[in-house]
């Protein structure tokens, strides 16, 4: 049937795209992305790729599950350019998201044990007789006023109005509930599963749900860590092979 190209160095898009079971057009867009390194080209225009094209993408698709689509592409676009410091301060960034995000769970499974006294204030919430306004509450949990408004659409935050200004006003209680909505969105949950976890929540009871939630959220986070793990020995290799490459 021919030579193997993988033996002679010379690999085809078809190559990299069967091992992973990609199509080679994915294949050319992950190269003119910059997650690839830019091919060769024969004199009839057909791309050559060689064994660090089939290790860039390696490290690409065992990159993602840890850091995601775009951190991976910039992490690998970075590489390309020989950026290799620049890389690795997005790898930390994605490990000091990982790390928040972890402490956020802390924080909420807290939040969560305080729910079973709904009476006082959650933790965190603004001090002051009345609450706290929609632009710090927004400040502190790092999202939009808009991104507020909607979960109160939603019914997932229950805000009251000033009578006096008619500006909205987060208690104790509406600040837990946006702490609770915020973490389960950035677990993945969309509002239409938050919404009946709330409610248990404002029950005071029923807290199963909500508990196997933050478990799952909690796998999802220990997930993570280890896929980044993964990557980073992935990285390392092509790293490495960059090296090999350009002193050969």
């Amino acid at each position: 049937m021919g030579r193997n190209p993988q033996s002679s160095g010379k690999l085809r898009p078809i190559d990299l795209a069967r091992e992973h079971g990609l199509s080679t057009q994915a294949v050319r867009n992950y190269e003119e992305a910059g997650i690839l390194p830019a091919a060769d080209r024969t004199p009839s225009g057909y791309r050559t790729y060689t064994p660090l094209h089939a290790c860039a993408l390696r490290t690409f698709l065992a990159l993602l599950p840890g850091h995601g689509h775009r951190a991976t592409t910039a992490i690998m676009q970075a590489v390309n350019r020989g950026a290799a410091d620049e890389a690795l301060r997005l790898v930390d960034e994605s490990h000091a998201q990982l790390l928040d995000d972890r402490q956020t769970l802390r924080a909420v499974t807290g939040a969560l044990r305080d729910a079973r006294s709904s009476a006082g204030p959650a933790r965190g919430a603004t001090s002051g007789p009345g609450g706290t306004f929609i632009g710090p509450l927004a400040g502190r949990l790092g999202v939009r006023p808009a991104t507020l408004r909607a979960w109160e659409r939603a019914g997932l935050v229950l805000p009251h109005r000033d009578p006096r200004t008619g500006y909205r006003v987060y208690d104790g209680a509406a600040v837990r509930d946006a702490q609770l909505t915020h973490q389960l969105r950035r677990g993945g949950y969309l509002l239409e599963q938050i919404a009946p976890l709330i409610t248990h929540v404002r029950a005071a009871g029923g807290l199963e749900p909500l508990a196997a939630a933050l478990d799952d959220w909690q796998d999802r986070l220990s997930a993570r860590g280890r896929a980044m793990l993964t990557g980073a020995a992935a990285l390392e290799g092509y790293l490495r092979a960059r090296e090999r490459s350009r002193s050969s």
